[in-house]
């Protein structure tokens, strides 16, 4: 009986842990957002275009808005993927693979908080997406 509670004890703390761990990456994530679209609103940007004075002068305005968008769209994906996380903890699917349905090894969470794929899992949708991309390009 003791061992019962000792396990559901460990449970509950790696539970407080994982979701402690993501909270914290997804306010870092957040923080990170704010600046970056604080930083383009106020004005680094516009002190780009300010000074453009030629196409090429236009074609880094235009690297610089590409590049800022690209991080914000990745941290979106992030939020997404650790809100996903968060939702699973409270549902008590947190940690199993979407594709094969065994747990997820402790190892690769600890790496990869907000995985949703078992290491095999991942191999197998890289190998096919490469295999995707290599024939878009033919």
């Amino acid at each position: 009986m003791d061992n019962d509670n000792n396990d559901a004890s460990s449970v509950s703390e790696r539970v407080k842990g994982i979701r402690k761990t993501l909270l914290q990456e997804r306010q870092v994530i957040l923080k990170e957002a704010k600046t970056e679209i604080g930083n383009f609103v106020k004005g680094d940007e516009k002190q780009l275009v300010e000074a453009a004075l030629d196409d090429g002068d236009w074609s880094v305005v235009d690297v610089n808005e590409d590049i800022i968008l690209q991080k914000l769209h990745h941290h979106k994906l992030k939020l997404n993927k650790i809100d996903e996380a968060l939702r699973k903890l409270n549902d008590g699917s947190y940690g199993v693979c979407d594709d094969c349905g065994i747990e997820i090894s402790e190892a690769r969470l600890k790496v990869l908080p907000y995985a949703v794929h078992c290491v095999e899992c991942k191999e197998k949708r890289e190998k096919i997406e490469q295999v995707e991309r290599e024939q878009s390009f033919q």
